[in-house]
């Protein structure tokens, strides 16, 4: 059985070899080699290899030969991660409306304003992603949170591929636009137009995004 240390350095590193998955940093097809990782960073490999088995718990890696690789996924399987993120979200956006408290609700519009006050589009995409972070937490349901953090990384590999056509202004404005649809529904506790506008919301991200990876590509991962 690990000991608190060991599960504390496993968890350290678990935490930072996928945060260079999610970052692109370690994109996908690339080989983690148990004994190299552990060597990078001076551990035994036990630590590492317990990180990579979460990993690939995770859906991130897989194993390999020669270790683990980063996951690659099909055109077919990013639109059923995609789509499984459509109807998880939009659940969410649902019980939000039900659910949320005062201080949810605060907290949606803080981001929201800022999201409206800055056009940095890195600081744009932060406070998009916080703001669906904090509209799951005002849906009040741990399990659907939980799935929808290992869906949102499984896509963050690719965001380098897809920045490009979801960083455009126009885009950015529509995210905006939308997002106020859906905090407007939360607002009034209008469950029902909540999850539509959300629907709405992700599906035409869904297009995007399989338009960025079609295009960037050629058809073929």
């Amino acid at each position: 059985m690990a000991t608190p240390q060991g599960e504390a350095r496993s968890g350290s590193h678990y935490a930072r070899i996928r945060q260079g998955i999610m970052e692109g940093r370690t994109g996908p097809g690339t080989v983690l080699i148990p004994s190299a990782l552990s060597a990078q960073y001076n551990v035994s490999r036990t630590p590492v290899r317990e990180a990579l088995i979460r990993l690939e718990q995770d859906g991130l890696v897989e194993q390999a030969t020669r270790g683990y690789v980063v996951r690659t996924r099909t055109p077919e399987e990013i639109l059923q991660i995609c789509e499984a993120r459509i109807a998880l979200e939009s659940t969410m956006a649902q019980a939000a409306a039900v659910r949320r408290t005062e201080f949810d609700l605060a907290r949606l519009v803080h981001i929201h304003e800022a999201t409206a006050a800055t056009t940095d589009p890195i600081e744009l995409r932060a406070l998009n992603n916080e703001w669906h972070v904090v509209l799951r937490d005002a849906g009040h349901n741990r399990t659907i949170a939980e799935l929808m953090e290992r869906l949102d990384a499984q896509l963050k590999a690719y965001d380098s591929y897809t920045a490009p056509a979801t960083d455009l202004p126009d885009n950015l404005s529509q995210i905006l636009a939308e997002h106020a649809g859906i905090l407007d529904a939360v607002r009034r506790r209008d469950a029902a137009a909540a999850r539509d506008r959300m629907v709405t919301h992700q599906s035409r991200t869904r297009d995007l995004r399989l338009g960025a990876l079609a295009r960037t590509a050629r058809g073929s991962f």
